[in-house]
C-alpha cells in the first residue's frame, strides 16, 4: 500500500529534482576527498600537477592517475550499478528484499569468474565482463526457479533465504575449486572487492556496456512503476508484464555483471540505497531510478573512503563497511516488513 508521504512525494517532483542537481556536486566532492586521503595524503597542488602534467617518473603522480582517481571513478559507476539494479528487482519481484547481492546475481557472477580464470587465464577484460554478465543471468535463473518451484518460495523472506542458500553455495564451489586450482590469491580478490585495484583500461570498456543496462532500466521506469503495482493491476491497464519483466533482468545483469567484473562483490548497496531513495521521492520509477543511482554513486564511494580510515593505516575491505551498514538494514527490514511484498 502506498503511504501519504510516498504520495507526496510522487507528485511533487522538487525533491527528486534537488537530488539530481545537488548530488554531482557532492560527487564532485567525493572524489576530491579519495583523491586526497589516503594511506598517503597529497596536497591539492600535486594532485592538480598530477591531472594537469602527469609525469610517469613521479610516484605521486603514478598513485594518483593510475591508483586513487580510477579507485573512485570505480566506486561512483559500481554504486550506481548496483543501486539502480536492487530498485528495478525491488519493482519487477515486488519484494523489498530483492538485490543482486541476496537473489545470487551477484555470486553467480563470481562463480562464472572463477571458472573463466581456470579455464581461460588470459581472457581478455572484454571476455571477463561477458562471462560475468551470463553469470550474473546463471545465479538468477537458479534462486528464481527454485523458488518458482517450492510452495510459498517467491515471498520476500522465503526468497530472500534461497538467494542466500544458493548465494553461498556458489561461493563455496567457487573457493574450492580456487583452492584446487591453486588461483585462491586471485579470487580472493574478487571475493574482498578489489576497489583498490580498478584499471582505468577495464573502467572505460565496462562504462559502455553498464550504460546500456542503464539506458534500458531508464526506458523501462514508467512501465516498473505500473508493475510494483502487482501483476493483476499491470495487467489490466495493458501492460505485458512477462515482455517488461524479461527486459527489467537483462537491464540487471549487464549492469551488475559489469559491476562484478570490475570491483568483485559488495553486497547491500541494491539493498540499502532504494528504500533510501524510495523515502526520499517516492514510489514513481522514473524519478526513482536516476536519483537510486546518484544516491548509490555517493554512497559506495564514501564507504570506499571510510575503508581507509577505520584500521588507518591499514585498509578495511569495502564489504565489511557495506556489511557493517546493510545487515542491520537488512533485520530492521524483516522485522518491519514480515513476508509480505511492498506496494
Amino acid at each position: 500500500m502506498i503511504t501519504g508521504k510516498e504520495k507526496s512525494a510522487q507528485w511533487k517532483p522538487a525533491q527528486p529534482i534537488a537530488i539530481l542537481i545537488v548530488a554531482p556536486f557532492i560527487m564532485v566532492a567525493v572524489v576530491i576527498l579519495s583523491v586526497l586521503y589516503g594511506a598517503k595524503d597529497m596536497s591539492f597542488s600535486i594532485v592538480l600537477d598530477a591531472i594537469l602534467h602527469y609525469d610517469r617518473e613521479n610516484v605521486d603522480h603514478a598513485i594518483i592517475v593510475t591508483s586513487r582517481l580510477p579507485r573512485v571513478l570505480a566506486a561512483l559507476l559500481v554504486g550506481a550499478f548496483l543501486a539502480i539494479s536492487g530498485a528495478v528487482m525491488q519493482g519487477m519481484t515486488r519484494n523489498y528484499l530483492a538485490s543482486p547481492s541476496i537473489m545470487g546475481v551477484t555470486d553467480g557472477s563470481a562463480f562464472f569468474i572463477t571458472i573463466a580464470m581456470i579455464l581461460l587465464p588470459g581472457a581478455s577484460n572484454l571476455t571477463m565482463i561477458m562471462l560475468s554478465m551470463a553469470g550474473s543471468a546463471f545465479g538468477a535463473l537458479i534462486v528464481f526457479g527454485f523458488g518458482s518451484l517450492l510452495r510459498g518460495g517467491l515471498s520476500p523472506v522465503r526468497l530472500a533465504i534461497i538467494g542466500t542458500v544458493i548465494g553461498t553455495f556458489l561461493s563455496s564451489l567457487s573457493a574450492l575449486m580456487a583452492t584446487y586450482f591453486q588461483i585462491s590469491q586471485d579470487i580472493s580478490f574478487w571475493y574482498n572487492a578489489k576497489l583498490h585495484q580498478a584499471d582505468m583500461d577495464m573502467l572505460l570498456l565496462a562504462l559502455p556496456l553498464g550504460l546500456v543496462g542503464f539506458i534500458l532500466a531508464l526506458l523501462l521506469s514508467g512501465s516498473l512503476t505500473i508493475l510494483s503495482l502487482g501483476d493483476e493491476t499491470a495487467v489490466s491497464l495493458g501492460q505485458r508484464t512477462t515482455v517488461v519483466k524479461a527486459l527489467a533482468m537483462i537491464a540487471v545483469i549487464a549492469m551488475t555483471g559489469t559491476a562484478v567484473a570490475l570491483v568483485g562483490k559488495i553486497g547491500f548497496v541494491g539493498l540499502i540505497i532504494p528504500h533510501i531513495t524510495r523515502f526520499l521521492v517516492g514510489v514513481d520509477y522514473r524519478w526513482l531510478i536516476p536519483c537510486s543511482g546518484v544516491i548509490g554513486a555517493i554512497f559506495l564511494a564514501c564507504c570506499d573512503l571510510a575503508s581507509r580510515f577505520i584500521n588507518y593505516p591499514f585498509e578495511t575491505p569495502i564489504g565489511v563497511v557495506t556489511a557493517i551498514i546493510g545487515v542491520p538494514f537488512f533485520l530492521y527490514l524483516i522485522r518491519t516488513k514480515g513476508g509480505g511484498k511492498h506496494a
